[in-house]
């Protein structure tokens, strides 16, 4: 079994449109919630989200390229590229043959749908968009980044709710560690800030109205985020071999199912997932430094989350730092798990824990050391990035400092 490196990461968010923008929003604690601006939000109980701020496929693609990809589609490219960069790949023939592409992705081209509903249901149009099912198909992001860097390999995406990224880094890991691949781009991308999907979550009842304050007293539930993160993973010997940066190793995977709720979360099913990531990666708990909290802010989320840590983690929940990154970036939905991976991963490289910004005022259902408002110099060995979904499904990447 081969060792894991991360050679390459890109990341378009709320929190900057590259890799580093993003890295510094993170350490400055900056939380990127505001009102949004991509729908009009006057019928709905919330105003907030976490958007890519003044977005432009412009800078990006042209007209003609943009027009077969819905935003979504768009992220999974745009951080694919900065990867692929980042790593500084070489494409040969054979490289191409034997990288797999495994992304996330829960909602899909949701903008497109909607506009397609909009024109049918509300104009009584007799026709959509000529290019509504490619855009809106979930795999689009993975088709279009095979296509961007003529990579003929396996190539696929995973659909988990919210565990969607983490499913699919994990299933990457896997795949390069066997020596099924030899290379994998994965991570997630989202945009799910239409006005359809939307008033689904208002439905839900589970969105704050104002900002994300994760495991706070007075929280009042999550924020919608949206954007996209990749990773490029080889073996780590390969990657010494050609001298390239490797920013962390992922060394675990954790994966269980709840088996008992579509919408509540089991602290029994989150804890499987996180032993099974330790198992995975030979570790103790007590080498574990720093979590990446699931941590939605939802009533039912963060308690039981803490629940399930101090089951994992006993006495040593007390040492742990644990926080919650979308208080800054949102809850990306598919994408979250790429993201907050990306965070655990900027916070083992640059030894700063992001913080659980947002916080206010302790919860002692939520008695953990959760890093609040202000990032924290820390030389962290180990770090958990934890994904629980709705379906009861759960995903938890282990990752190394090297």
């Amino acid at each position: 079994m081969r060792r894991v490196a991360i050679t390459g990461m890109g990341a378009i968010c709320a929190l900057g449109r590259t890799v580093e923008e993003a890295a510094r929003s993170l350490a400055a604690g900056r939380s990127a919630i505001g009102p949004i601006q991509a729908a009009n939000c006057g019928a709905l109980r919330f105003a907030n989200g976490a958007e890519v701020a003044g977005y432009s496929h412009q800078p990006y693609f042209d007209d003609k390229r943009a027009d077969f990809m819905d935003r979504f589609a768009q992220f999974a490219v745009i951080a694919a590229r900065e990867a692929v960069a980042d790593a500084g790949i070489v494409w040969t023939p054979r490289l191409q043959e034997r990288t797999a592409i495994i992304t996330g992705s829960c909602v899909g081209g949701q903008s497109t749908e909607d506009a397609g509903f909009w024109e049918v249901y509300k104009l009584g149009q007799g026709r959509v968009h000529p290019l509504t099912i490619p855009k809106t198909m979930a795999n689009a992001g993975a088709s279009h980044i095979s296509m961007e860097f003529g990579i003929t390999g396996p190539s696929y995406t995973i659909s988990t709710a919210c565990s969607s990224a983490s499913h699919a880094i994990g299933q990457a890991f896997q795949m390069v560690r066997s020596g099924a691949a030899d290379m994998a781009l994965t991570g997630g991308s989202e945009a799910p800030f239409s006005f359809g999907i939307l008033k689904a979550w208002e439905a839900m009842r589970v969105v704050s109205p104002e900002t994300c304050r994760p495991f706070s007293k007075d929280r009042t539930g999550m924020v919608l985020g949206e954007g996209g993160a990749m990773f490029v993973l080889e073996p780590l010997e390969a990657a010494r071999a050609r001298g390239a940066r490797v920013h962390a190793e992922i060394c675990g995977v954790g994966m269980s199912s709840d088996a008992s709720h579509i919408t509540q979360p089991s602290a029994e099913g989150a804890a499987r997932a996180m032993r099974w990531a330790m198992d995975d990666a030979q570790l103790a708990p007590e080498q574990i430094g720093y979590i990446n909290a699931h941590g939605t802010a939802t009533q039912a989320n963060d308690p039981t989350e803490t629940r399930a840590i101090r089951m994992v983690f006993g006495e040593h929940a007390n040492r742990l730092a644990v926080s919650s990154t979308k208080s800054m970036h949102g809850h990306a939905l598919g994408a979250a798990g790429a993201l907050e991976a990306l965070a655990t991963v900027l916070a083992l490289r640059d030894g700063i824990l992001p913080p659980t910004a947002n916080y206010s005022a302790p919860d002692p259902a939520c008695d953990l050391d959760v890093v609040p408002n202000v990032a924290r110099r820390a030389e962290v060995e180990y770090a958990l990035s934890n994904s629980f979904a709705f379906g009861g499904l759960n995903a938890v990447l282990a990752f190394r400092k090297v």
